[in-house]
């Protein structure tokens, strides 16, 4: 009997299996270097705890997404391991901070499954949820991927759930003691409040960043991701390496500081789609879409929905006239952050 782990096929799913994943991961400074080294990351809230704990928090947490990464690493053995591409997101919301010294686990919920019609290969879906040393949830998402079969053995019975088209504002948590009452804004490198956006506003973030091979390479190694399509050139017909979407994501995200600066805590993830394939040699650029603007009972604290799209093309530009995503577009990610009012 072999040791080694092959990972899971798509015929090893079936809806209502929980996964407990293994290797817990405490959470140090060097997340918080290495991620602002890998992309150019300036939130202030992020960056400072002098000036998180002028907005009531008792030190700066870790970037949101950091938080993802690693919560999202964990599940990559059990979960995509022999994935064909990782499709979307929705449901998603952080429920707590996360600081240096938290150990974080991951434990996922098979809650859908669904073979492609070219007997080949499957889609699950998974409810992931992120856990501190304490017990406490502070992330939750759902998660779909494309997932190769083992054999040509009948499918099981397709299950596709139901999931909402965005978090509810009601629903966002903001963090304890937040509060934007004496908010800086001039240490957060921006004066745009809440009220100077409005609902389909375009913002184009201007900069761009070409991706190479090494630097994906140490982000999945990072957030232990063992993807094979990320490693192995071996394991595409193309004989490129998939650069991980969470790459992407983030480096949309940091781009977006020009033009969103004060978009400081990432709240929930309405939905998201990883459209084209991303490689190295391309270069990135980001756009935003200005999609809700709310009121939180937090202290001179809002909430902004926004679509983040990450593109090799135009900004403002997302689908053909058939409603396909045009082949610049490599990410299209619905988001709520909060932002001082």
């Amino acid at each position: 009997m072999t040791k080694t782990n092959p990972g899971r096929f798509f015929e090893d799913y079936a809806v209502g299996d929980v996964i407990t994943h293994a290797v817990p991961r405490t959470i140090s400074g060097g997340e918080r270097a290495m991620y602002h080294a890998l992309y150019p990351a300036r939130g202030a809230l992020y960056s400072s705890d002098e000036f998180a704990r002028a907005c009531g928090l008792p030190a700066s947490p870790v970037d949101d997404l950091i938080t993802f990464h690693t919560v999202f690493g964990k599940t990559v053995p059990d979960v995509s391991l022999n994935a064909v591409a990782n499709l979307g997101y929705a449901d998603g919301r952080w429920l707590a901070p996360v600081y240096p010294g938290d150990t974080l686990t991951s434990i996922s919920e098979v809650i859908g499954v669904k073979q492609n019609s070219n007997g080949k290969s499957g889609v699950v879906w998974v409810r992931t949820t992120g856990r501190n040393q304490h017990g406490q949830d502070v992330l939750s998402y759902v998660r779909w991927v494309m997932v190769r079969k083992r054999g040509d053995g009948a499918a099981p019975e397709a299950i596709i759930p139901e999931l909402p088209k965005a978090v509810a504002a009601t629903d966002l948590v903001v963090p304890a003691g937040l509060s934007f009452d004496n908010y800086d804004f001039a240490l957060a490198g921006e004066p745009h409040r809440l009220q100077d956006y409005t609902v389909g506003e375009i913002i184009d973030h201007v900069d761009g960043v070409t991706i190479e091979e090494a630097e994906h390479m140490l982000a999945t190694r990072l957030w232990q991701n063992t993807a094979k399509v990320h490693f192995d050139a071996t394991n595409r017909e193309d004989g490129k390496r998939l650069i991980y979407g969470g790459h992407v994501i983030s480096l949309a995200r940091a781009l977006s500081f020009n033009g969103l600066a004060n978009a400081q805590m990432i709240v929930a993830l309405n939905g998201g789609a990883h459209a084209n394939p991303c490689f190295a040699g391309d270069t990135v650029r980001a756009w935003s879409e200005v999609l809700e603007i709310e009121q939180t009972d937090a202290p001179g604290v809002g909430a902004i929905r926004l679509r983040l799209v990450a593109t090799k093309g135009e900004a403002g530009h997302l689908r053909d006239e058939n409603g396909k995503y045009l082949p610049d577009v490599l990410l299209d990610l619905d988001y709520w952050a909060l932002m001082p009012v």
